[in-house]
C-alpha cells in the first residue's frame, strides 16, 4: 500500500526541528521526499540523516529572497519540482505594549509574514511553471485569532498569515494550488522554555508555572505535541484536500472555535 504523498516533492521551512522535523518524519511515511529547510544548514543536516533516505538540507533564509529562490531553485532541480510546500518557519517574542521594539516588531514580521508571503511567491511560480498545481500549507496559530495584551505583535503577524492564505488561496486556486493553513494552540517543545521565561519576566510568575497553566487550561487536558498536527498536515497535503481552498484550521484540543 502506498502511501497519500507518495512520489510527492516537499520543502517545509525551519525543520530542523520541533513541528517542523515532525511534519517531516511524517511526510517521509507517506512517501515524499522531503527538503529539511532551515536558516542552520548543519541542524538541517544533521536532521535529514536522523529521518534518513528521502530526506535532505536545504539552507534557507525565509528573510532573504536571494535564500528563498534559492531554495525553490535546489529543490526543483533535485527532484524535478515542488508540489508542496509547508511555511513553517516563525519566531515569538512579547513584551507589554509600552515596552515593544522596533527590532522585536521588525524581526517578528521578517520572519513570520515576510517569509511566509515570499517563499509561498517562489513556490507558487515554480508549480505554475511546471503545470501541476500544488499544495501550500501556511503554519498560524491560535494567537491569529485573537489579541494577547504581551503578545501584539506576535498575534498580529499570525492574523496576517490567516489573511495571506485566504488570498492566496482564492489566487491560486485557478492554477490548481490550494493554500491553506493550520492554526496550532499551545504546543509542547522547547521553544517553550523561552514562551514561559517571557511570561515569569511580565506576569511576575515562578519558572514553569505559565507552561503549566497553559496546559491545563485546554479544554483536551494538554498541550499538544507535534505529533498532534501531523494528521492536519498529511491532508492537506493530499488529494484528499483538492477541495479545500484557503482554509485555516484549529488544530488546538478545543481551545478556540470558529
Amino acid at each position: 500500500m502506498t502511501g497519500r504523498l507518495q512520489g510527492k516533492s516537499a520543502l517545509i521551512t525551519g525543520s530542523a526541528r520541533g513541528i517542523g522535523k515532525a511534519f517531516a518524519q511524517a511526510y517521509l511515511g507517506e512517501g515524499a521526499t522531503v527538503a529539511i529547510g532551515d536558516i542552520n544548514l548543519d541542524a538541517a543536516r544533521r536532521t535529514a540523516a536522523e529521518l534518513g533516505e528521502g530526506a535532505y538540507a536545504v539552507h534557507l533564509d525565509v528573510t532573504d529572497l536571494v535564500s528563498i529562490d534559492s531554495a525553490v531553485r535546489n529543490v526543483d532541480e533535485r527532484t524535478g519540482g515542488i508540489d508542496i510546500l509547508v511555511n513553517n518557519a516563525a519566531l515569538f517574542d512579547a513584551a507589554p505594549i509600552v515596552e515593544i521594539t522596533k527590532a522585536s516588531y521588525d524581526r517578528l514580521y521578517a520572519v513570520n509574514v515576510f517569509g511566509p508571503l515570499f517563499t509561498l511567491q517562489a513556490a507558487a511560480r515554480s508549480m505554475i511553471a511546471r503545470g501541476k498545481g500544488g499544495k501550500i500549507i501556511n503554519m498560524a496559530s491560535q494567537a491569529g485569532r485573537r489579541g494577547e495584551a504581551l503578545v501584539a505583535v506576535y498575534c498580529s503577524t499570525k492574523a496576517a498569515v490567516i489573511s495571506l492564505t485566504q488570498s492566496a488561496g482564492l489566487d491560486l486556486i485557478r492554477h490548481g494550488i490550494n493554500v491553506n493553513a493550520i492554526a496550532p494552540g499551545v504546543v509542547d517543545g522547547e521553544h517553550w522554555d523561552g514562551v514561559d521565561a517571557l511570561f515569569a519576566k511580565y506576569e511576575n510568575r515562578q519558572p514553569g508555572e505559565k507552561k503549566r497553566l497553559v496546559g491545563q487550561a485546554v479544554p483536551f487536558g494538554r498541550m499538544a505535541t507535534p505529533a498532534d498536527l501531523t494528521g492536519m498536515a498529511i491532508f492537506l497535503a493530499s488529494a484528499d484536500a483538492d477541495y479545500v481552498v484557503a482554509q485555516t484550521y484549529n488544530v488546538d484540543g478545543g481551545n478556540w472555535m470558529s
